[in-house]
């Protein structure tokens, strides 16, 4: 079963090549980090502010190809954890059909931020990421 979440928070450190997003179950007390680039936590930052670069940026132009093609994000799942390492769907709607996509959490995330596209959890995941 998938719990819906949120990204509740963003840390930043410019002096790292790794940062964190904190994942938090909507409805629960629940949460766990997720370690990500530096690329990725300033295209979720960004979009989180509403600053919108004077080119689309990689993130911006999968948006822009999946509006452009008629699909739009139906919903992000982070769907394993393995060796440390999660793992998310993007699941598009097209024409009444979901399409879904394998991705990596930063991704994803980045992708559904602007589209207020909502995030979920696999129970699993967060049952060994609660550890």
């Amino acid at each position: 079963m998938d719990i819906e979440a949120e990204l509740s928070r963003i840390i930043i450190n410019e002096s790292s090549d790794q940062q964190v997003i904190v994942i938090k179950e909507k409805n629960g007390e629940r949460s766990f980090p997720v370690v990500i680039g530096i690329v990725e936590i300033f295209a979720i930052d960004r979009r989180l502010k509403g600053i919108k670069p004077p080119r689309p940026m990689t993130h911006d132009l999968l948006a822009g190809v999946i509006e452009g093609l008629g699909a739009s994000i139906a919903k992000i799942v982070i769907t394993d954890l393995q060796n440390h390492t999660f793992f998310a769907n993007i699941h598009l709607s097209l024409d009444g059909q979901i399409i879904t996509i394998d991705s990596r959490p930063s991704d994803a995330i980045a992708l559904g931020v602007a589209c207020n596209a909502p995030i979920f959890v696999a129970e699993e995941v967060f049952e060994r990421a609660c550890r």
